[in-house]
């Protein structure tokens, strides 16, 4: 996952054009998809989300490696380095490296419909509380989500990032309406409220930060 702070609208663009020229281009044929999504609302100046999804974290480093020795990539990338190299088009983009959950461990493409992405970071006080978290998870939690009708996009681990020890997972609706209404069906949920009070899982999360989203145009995901 990178999250991109654009210096202007000017430099969203360049970065978009970026992605759809080169970056995805040059994913793709490593089998890596792209999803790329923006705020939903008018912030200024933009701010840029994007997720690379590779098959495994060896192939992640062979793409990497193999991306800098790539000549169509470096051609079709070369006027944005080019352009950007002295006044930039961005401050600066953060990174997280994720690794998907066990109990949820393929991502789940949204259907056409659901244009609303919800992303929910959920930061804990110490690792072990994290991996406390993560196991209530993969043993009752995601099967409630499901059981829910709460629309999953994925469950990853931050193995390194600027937000540690914590994990981040994606859901996706129609609209706001749909949102509010799986939410409190999970709240008022019989084994929701039943896991939530279990002795073993207590002060697992310390933080919950939230953030809405909606695919670009040019968004695999």
């Amino acid at each position: 996952m990178r999250v991109y702070n654009y210096n202007s609208g000017g430099g969203k663009s360049k970065v978009d054009g970026f992605y759809q020229k080169a970056l995805i281009p040059y994913l793709n044929k490593k089998g890596v998809k792209v999803g790329a999504f923006g705020e939903f609302g008018m912030s200024e100046p933009p701010t840029g989300y994007f997720l690379l999804v590779y098959p495994s974290i060896t192939e992640y480093l062979q793409v990497k490696n193999d991306l800098w020795k790539d000549k169509t990539f470096m051609d079709a990338a070369g006027s944005f380095f080019e352009s950007t190299a002295q006044t930039g088009s961005y401050f600066r983009y953060k990174t997280y490296l994720l690794e998907a959950f066990d109990g949820f461990p393929q991502l789940k493409y949204p259907s056409k419909e659901r244009k609303l992405i919800e992303m929910r970071t959920y930061e804990s006080n110490n690792e072990e509380a994290g991996q406390r978290k993560i196991k209530m998870f993969n043993s009752e939690e995601i099967g409630i989500f499901k059981s829910v009708g709460l629309n999953l996009v994925f469950f990853g681990e931050i193995l390194a990032g600027p937000q540690m020890p914590a994990l981040i997972y994606m859901l996706s609706y129609e609209d706001m309406k749909e949102r509010d209404d799986k939410w409190k069906k999970f709240g008022d949920s019989d084994a929701w409220n039943k896991l939530k009070v279990k002795p073993e899982f207590a002060n697992t999360v310390s933080v919950v930060n939230k953030v809405f989203l909606v695919p670009l145009d040019y968004s695999q995901i």
